[in-house]
């Protein structure tokens, strides 16, 4: 687990470029925050750090957005979604198997017991200042915090 306090929007960006710097083809990255916490924000950084040109936000109607890059991200919000059902109908397990980052807000509309993954998990502390919390599930997720840490 690694803890990370942002104080700003900015910083928030910042971090998620960070991420976005050091991800790799297959990555899942899964978001869970209460409404207004940053997770677009976080997204738009990873999307930075994979130097995607796009303008990224929230996908909330169209539930995903893929945008291209070295390695494409698939940005998913699972507001709307109310169960794996949906998700399957969509094509969403589709995008998992692929060559790209997979980026899901609102994932825990979903159990993903069983695949590796990073969580994020984001809490409002006030207006300002976020708390993200980065927990690894299986070992290539493990390692790669390890480095990220480095």
């Amino acid at each position: 687990m690694y803890l990370k306090q942002t104080k700003s929007e900015q910083e928030t960006l910042n971090f998620g470029s960070s991420i976005g710097g050091k991800a790799f083809a297959g990555m899942l990255i899964l978001l869970y925050g209460d409404l207004g916490s940053g997770k677009t924000h976080f997204t738009k950084g990873v999307a930075k750090g994979m130097d995607i040109k796009d303008n990224v936000s929230s996908p909330t109607y169209t539930i995903l957005f893929e945008h291209n890059g070295e390695i494409p991200l698939y940005h998913f919000d699972l507001y709307r979604i109310t169960d794996e059902d949906d998700f399957f109908e969509i094509g969403g397990y589709e995008y998992l198997a692929k060559d790209g980052v997979c980026i899901l807000e609102w994932a825990e509309r979903i159990d993903w017991d069983e695949y590796n993954r990073l969580e994020v998990h984001i809490n409002i502390i006030d207006d300002t200042i976020r708390e993200m919390k980065l927990v690894p599930y299986g070992q290539e997720y493990e390692e790669w915090l390890e480095n990220y840490e480095k």
